[in-house]
């Protein structure tokens, strides 16, 4: 089966990483649209899954980037006819908010490579499946509560909502599963560099390796749970 995946992007350097060299690996057929260049969104019919990816901006941030606006909507449609939806950082962010969530200031900024721990859901959930331990990029001030109907999956010590499921095919993280050592080293060089950034970074570079498995692990199960729902 071959998949067409709608990527949006706002930010430069915040591009699909390891999600979409594993996507690739399997097939996909990747459409990215620069939502910050002012691209538009084109119709969902012909994509099997749409992935968001994340961004500095809040997601109520509407007069000063008046796309996020369309982009909610475009996610609510695809989570309401069931379309396979990936959201990551401010994409789960906005996944939680097309589906009536608040989003607003976490408990503390979460910076660094951080462990999650699955709930009980988490745990039994295809996405995770052979996963028993994720360790992830994290990069936010923002979070997400749970959506009405959703599926709370997995927290952090700092964070309460690292992750959910609304209905079978919408995902939500928080936390950055793409994010390589390449890519981390542009944002660090974007916001300026300090002794802890610098630690951050030795430690996704000695790690790269396992992160990238995790993040072709998690392609593999999501790929793997919307096509069986799909067919099924």
């Amino acid at each position: 089966m071959s998949l067409s995946v709608l990527v949006l992007q706002h930010e430069p350097n915040v591009g699909a990483g390891y999600l979409g060299e594993a996507l690739l690996r399997r097939g996909a057929k990747l459409i990215n649209v620069r939502l910050d260049h002012g691209e538009t969104i084109p119709q969902l019919e012909p994509y099997d899954m749409l992935l968001i990816m994340g961004g500095t901006m809040n997601v109520y941030a509407e007069e000063k980037y008046p796309w996020l606006a369309e982009e909610t909507r475009t996610i609510r449609d695809a989570a309401d006819a069931n379309k396979a939806v990936l959201g990551i950082c401010l994409g789960g962010q906005l996944l939680a908010k097309a589906l009536g969530a608040k989003v607003h200031l976490g408990a503390a900024t979460e910076i660094g490579l951080t462990l999650i721990t699955l709930t009980a859901a988490g745990k039994s959930d295809p996405l995770f499946d052979g996963l028993p331990q994720v360790e992830a990029v994290e990069w936010h001030d923002d979070t997400f509560d749970i959506p009405n109907g959703a599926v709370a999956l997995a927290c952090s010590k700092r964070c309460s909502n690292q992750a959910f499921r609304f209905g079978e095919k919408a995902y939500g993280l928080q936390f950055h599963p793409e994010v390589s050592p390449t890519m981390l080293a542009g944002w660090i060089k974007s916001e300026g560099g300090s002794t802890d950034r610098l630690s951050f970074q030795r430690a996704v570079n000695i790690k790269a390796a396992t992160l990238q498995a995790q993040a072709d692990r998690l392609v593999e199960n999501f790929v793997r749970a919307f096509t069986f729902r799909t067919s099924s």
